[in-house]
């Protein structure tokens, strides 16, 4: 029961790893000339078309068994997907990369808080309300590296909260979703409504600018590992640790995105790593820790 229970962690940690190495593909491609909408549109096409091929090889499921659940898959498309996305990647047009960074990452929190309004089986005591705290504070210290003064800028910082309270609602509906159905139909719903949702968006500012895509090739590979592997595979892991560790405790591995953004851009970029990364990170190892705990 210990090994899985390290095998479920190990998987969360792993995605986390992956999702905090995504931002230098995501600047490549940005630089390349692709817009943020049109990034998340060819990942999740590839991610949703690669499922869909796998799905039909072992006998494809295309609806929920009610109408409520459908919707539920519909929000979990749109919360974790196109909504969460958009805001994101908007924030960073009106806001600085710490705001965004720290106002993301603290995502567990309202998460924690919004479950429990729902689920009482979900509730922390009060041991793990500490080690989230802790986290919460060790992901400030990493992400503002001893320049303590945020940059308020209301429209930029209010996506940033957008994007944070898309993934609780993501990560609350994951709770009925998971209760009934298997990970690897909910991730190909939760593509399938992505793209969905992109369309308003699309009519409103129209092109996917495929012809960059041809006249810079190495692209492609970019597209081809956000798709694949940051999209299709982190998504099939993350949901599936989710539905074993429970969602509060899965989501609580988000504290770890900014660590591994700056381990990656370390190893990468030849980045500095300072004290306070050292300090934070250590923060944030123990409060997983203490977060994990459970009352007997």
């Amino acid at each position: 029961m210990q090994r899985l229970r390290f095998l479920y962690h190990a998987v969360a940690f792993l995605v986390v790893a992956i999702w905090g190495s995504t931002f230098v593909f995501t600047k490549l491609l940005l630089l390349g000339g692709l817009s943020a909408a049109q990034i998340f549109t060819f990942r999740f096409v590839i991610a949703y078309l690669m499922l869909l091929a796998f799905s039909m090889t072992k006998g494809i499921r295309w609806v929920s068994d009610t109408w409520k659940d459908e919707l539920i898959m519909a929000g979990l498309g749109l919360s974790g997907g196109s909504l969460y996305f958009l805001a994101e990647n908007s924030a960073m047009n009106y806001t600085t990369t710490t705001n965004t960074s720290l106002i993301i990452c603290l995502s567990p929190l309202f998460a924690s808080a919004l479950i429990s309004l729902f689920y009482k089986s979900e509730r922390l005591n009060r041991i793990q309300v500490l080690g989230t705290l802790m986290a919460a504070t060790g992901v400030a210290v990493v992400v503002m590296n001893g320049h303590f003064v945020l940059h308020l800028s209301p429209k930029g910082d209010a996506l940033a909260f957008t994007a944070c309270l898309c993934w609780a609602v993501y990560s609350l509906l994951m709770i009925p979703a998971s209760a009934h159905y298997g990970t690897l139909f909910i991730t190909r719903k939760v593509f399938f409504y992505g793209l969905i949702f992109m369309i308003p968006y699309f009519l409103w500012k129209p092109g996917l600018n495929t012809h960059l895509l041809i006249e810079q090739p190495q692209l492609i590979g970019n597209l081809l590992f956000l798709g694949c592997v940051a999209s299709m595979l982190c998504f099939l892991a993350w949901n599936w640790a989710m539905k074993k560790l429970g969602a509060v405790v899965a989501t609580n591995y988000v504290y770890f995105n900014p660590v591994t953004t700056i381990l990656f851009a370390w190893l990468i970029l030849s980045e500095q790593i300072t004290i306070f990364f050292i300090i934070g990170t250590l923060l944030i190892l123990i409060g997983m820790y203490l977060a994990d705990k459970r009352t007997k």
